[in-house]
């Protein structure tokens, strides 16, 4: 049960651990607490807290995070389900669109991985549909590497890619950074301050320090920084990014513009600007804000 203001004094302090449980909780030891809690736009499940003993900060999830995998190929398939199934996953998957948007609308996964090249449609239109209902994080695999092709797919909805042939140790970074920013949402939709490394956000006050330094941002900078932080993990294509930072601006060069502002940015807030942490470039195609590994 949960303890009384006057019990607190011995109780153990319980903290959900994963991308989903942000309560932090008095309880007494010994104690199950069940708690419902948002896993998508249209999902929730009931996590089991269980605290064992007076010093216990062991929580354990009885509801598991659902990872759908959309290949047509039999073995990338078990590759990326190998590499993503764990005991707080469960992992599906399907040969072609048709069965993934079903399965989609059935089972309401946390992560799409999503293959560009299906037998019965292409894989943007998949994307597309699914961005008509679901906010769900999608991962593309793609044998493609023209830039083109990932801007439109991004613009389609896609969260980010990662080409074929992959490395199973980058596609899990990036899978758990979607799940972050998916358990964190937008931090314009609530949260006021955003903290990466030694990166302090303030979003109301419009302040940012480094390392408790203030750092003096340009009208610019200021826009640039919140548009790509406040959707960390996500990566945004030059267009997006000259649309959110230039409204009025039709004309120009978008990566011109925006190499020029972020390299301001990276010398202003990167403790290596030449190898940037924080703010990352994907070739031809825009940025990527990154909270950590």
């Amino acid at each position: 049960m949960l303890s009384s203001v006057s019990d607190r004094r011995n109780m153990p302090l319980g903290q959900g651990q994963g991308p989903w449980a942000k309560g932090r909780y008095l309880v007494e030891p010994g104690t199950t607490l069940p708690i419902t809690m948002p896993t998508s736009s249209t999902a929730r499940a009931t996590v089991a807290l269980s605290f064992t003993g007076r010093d216990s900060r062991t929580v354990r999830s009885v509801t598991r995070l659902t990872l759908l995998v959309v290949d047509d190929e039999p073995q990338i398939r078990r590759v990326v389900r190998n590499a993503l199934a764990s005991e707080d996953t469960r992992v599906l998957d399907a040969a072609s669109g048709s069965d993934a948007l079903d399965l989609a609308a059935a089972e309401r996964p946390d992560v799409v991985v999503l293959d560009l090249g299906l037998p019965d449609m292409q894989g943007i239109e998949v994307c597309r549909r699914l961005r008509d209902w679901s906010r769900a994080p999608i991962l593309v695999l793609s044998a493609r590497h023209s830039d083109t092709e990932k801007v439109s797919l991004l613009d389609a909805g896609a969260d980010d890619y990662v080409t074929k042939p992959f490395n199973t140790t980058e596609l899990q970074a990036r899978v758990r950074a979607l799940l972050r920013r998916a358990a964190r949402g937008d931090a314009s939709a609530g949260d006021t301050r955003i903290v990466a490394d030694r990166l302090i956000i303030d979003l109301v006050a419009r302040a940012v320090t480094v390392q408790g330094a203030a750092v003096h941002l340009t009208p610019i900078e200021w826009d640039l920084l919140r548009t790509l932080a406040t959707q960390a993990g996500r990566t945004l294509t030059h267009r997006q990014l000259f649309a959110a930072v230039w409204p009025a601006r039709s004309h120009g060069d978008a990566q011109q513009y925006l190499r020029v502002h972020v390299a301001s940015l990276r010398r202003k807030l990167e403790l290596d600007p030449v190898r940037p942490r924080l703010i990352i470039t994907e070739p031809g195609v825009g940025y990527r804000f990154q909270l950590g590994s």
